[in-house]
């Protein structure tokens, strides 16, 4: 029997006891909760953690089929996965670059799990330059590629995001008239709203199931995460 149900039905107990005398029964009632949780305090972080991810369900409550239905193409993993990971990223963030290998990881651990990728441009001048490269990538179907180019070039400038879209085998030509298309301004506007909903400040930031999740927290909680929202 879980801690939870015990408490719930010790409470319930007193409850019954005190139905005489309202006040009495009541402060009952507070006297066991305070003795349980000063007898199992273990339960009060399992108490936060029901509380942010009950949270989180409501921040997600009306858009989580807007994040999880990514720009077509900005994915990685396997696209018909069941399990779906969102990552809010910028190539100009150091944390992000920092879970590159975490994600891949993911992506070897998990043959099940589809990662849905979301360009928040927020950090340098550049950052919005970059994303639209790489939704114009998404187009053409070389999204990983020109992913992986982009946060191994080290930096953000014109001639690296040049570089690395030449290097994921981009036609250029298209893939430029694609990155100032309005479909793609509208995208990254999304993303920025969407961040801005959800309470996302800064990349890396995630969503797997009902659990927002921000920073480069390493593949330990991200596979948890993943895990949580498999039913795992």
């Amino acid at each position: 029997m879980g801690n939870y149900t015990k408490l719930a039905m010790a409470v319930a107990g007193i409850a019954l006891i005190g139905a005489g005398g309202w006040l009495g029964g009541r402060k009952a009632v507070e006297h066991v909760v305070h003795d349980y949780i000063m007898e199992h305090p273990e339960i009060l972080p399992q108490a936060m953690d029901e509380l942010q991810r009950r949270q989180s369900a409501e921040q997600l409550a009306g858009v989580r089929s807007t994040v999880e239905t990514p720009f077509p193409g900005a994915m990685m993993g396997n696209p018909n996965g069941k399990v779906t990971l969102v990552e809010f990223t910028d190539f100009a963030c150091g944390y992000c670059r920092q879970s590159v290998p975490d994600v891949k990881g993911l992506i070897a651990r998990n043959p099940d799990l589809r990662i849905v990728v979301r360009e928040l441009p927020i950090i340098s001048p550049k950052s919005p330059d970059a994303a639209r490269m790489a939704l114009a990538a998404a187009e053409q179907g070389k999204y990983p590629a020109f992913h992986d180019a982009m946060f191994s070039a080290g930096q953000l400038d014109d001639p690296a995001i040049e570089a690395a879209a030449r290097k994921a085998g981009l036609d250029m030509e298209r893939a430029r008239r694609i990155a100032a298309s309005p479909t793609v301004h509208a995208e990254i506007q999304r993303n920025l709203d969407l961040a801005q909903r959800l309470g996302f400040s800064g990349t890396p930031s995630w969503i797997a199931g009902d659990r927002l999740i921000s920073g480069a927290v390493g593949i330990d909680q991200l596979s948890e995460a993943v895990s949580a929202a498999r039913g795992g």
